[in-house]
């Protein structure tokens, strides 16, 4: 028995990294994961590991950036699964490097992929928790939101803290219906961040060496089992909250 049977999770962005890890911590608990993401060979992938594990899994093909298609997309989960429970917005595709020279349209692609398309999300999907007596939400943001120097980070910090700003909103709003929502940010050793420490070992060290509990977190294991007891009934009552992931290194 999972903390988790019979729910049925949305995990954006979970062909890979961060989004797979969480993926397939719902499921080792129980839950029915709709993988979303924009390769098909990867959702695949996840999908693969997760029927290994004895739980059902179905790949979602899409661009979260199209938040018109959200609803059709929540629409056609609902259909195939029954309905909604969990929905976690880990999808994001953004812009880094100074204000001075990013242009708008690279700006505005971090608020389409993070809170744009998060709210779709969470909009199309609030009638289905509610109708199911409730559920958990669960926002990826970052502690770029709150560092002191957030330089060549702006516009990604800026989108994350509009995403927390959005998650807290909905916690007030949805307590009513049973919805929770709660906000990580996290730390993890994702593709993307293994090839930057690989290329770049001095720079690597000096990192990890900021981090209290001395190791970037593993993304099924660190993040994945946190949003887990998010999601559970353990922590019910735990709602509008940000939960830093990352080993003690910032300070929300």
């Amino acid at each position: 028995m999972g903390s988790l049977d019979g729910k049925i999770a949305i995990v954006t962005g979970a062909g890979q990294g961060v989004g797979q890890g969480i993926a397939l911590a719902l499921a080792s608990e129980g839950a029915s994961i709709a993988v979303l993401g924009r390769t098909m060979p990867k959702l695949e992938a996840t999908c693969a590991l997760i029927r290994e594990r004895g739980e059902r899994a179905e790949p979602f093909l899409g661009d979260v950036s199209d938040t018109d298609a959200v609803p059709g997309v929540v629409a056609e989960v609902v259909a195939r699964f029954g309905g909604v429970d969990i929905l976690v917005n880990n999808a994001y595709s953004g812009a880094y490097g100074p204000l001075l020279s990013m242009d708008d349209a690279a700006f505005q692609r971090g608020f389409r992929s993070g809170p744009f398309a998060a709210f779709a999300f969470m909009r199309a999907c609030h009638p289905h928790m509610k109708r199911r007596g409730g559920g958990s939400v669960v926002n990826l943001i970052s502690s770029a939101a709150v560092r002191w120097d957030p330089t060549t980070y702006g516009a990604y910090a800026a989108a994350k803290q509009a995403l927390r700003s959005l998650t807290r909103t909905a916690a007030a709003e949805w307590g009513a219906d049973g919805i929770r929502a709660n906000s990580i940010a996290p730390h993890a050793l994702s593709p993307g961040l293994e090839r930057w420490m690989a290329a770049n070992p001095a720079e690597a060290e000096e990192f990890r060496r900021t981090i209290p509990l001395g190791y970037v977190g593993d993304c099924e294991r660190d993040i994945g089992r946190a949003v887990v007891a998010l999601c559970g009934p353990d922590l019910r009552y735990l709602t509008g909250a940000t939960v830093p992931l990352d080993g003690g290194q910032a300070n929300f």
